[in-house]
């Protein structure tokens, strides 16, 4: 089986290391065990977490607005 040499920083070497399960269990065994259940980045997954979040109000939305408005951009802009 082939090989790939990687670099890793220290805080992630610590996880992988504490993940094995003997001194004898490999990176690559622990890697092959790793599960990212991470759900696909989507619009429909995104408007899925909107539904469950409360509505803005109109006195936050029109302050929001106003502010938006308001906000220009500078007359130097190395500044």
């Amino acid at each position: 089986m082939s090989t790939k040499t990687i670099s890793i920083d220290m805080i992630a070497y610590e996880k992988l290391n504490a993940a094995r399960l003997s001194p004898r269990d490999s990176f690559s065994q622990v890697i092959r065990r790793a599960h990212w259940d991470q759900e696909a980045k989507t619009c429909g997954s995104l408007l899925s977490a909107l539904q469950g979040m409360p509505v803005a109000d109109e006195e936050v939305i029109e302050s929001l607005d106003s502010a938006q408005r308001q906000d220009l951009p500078p007359d130097d802009s190395w500044s």
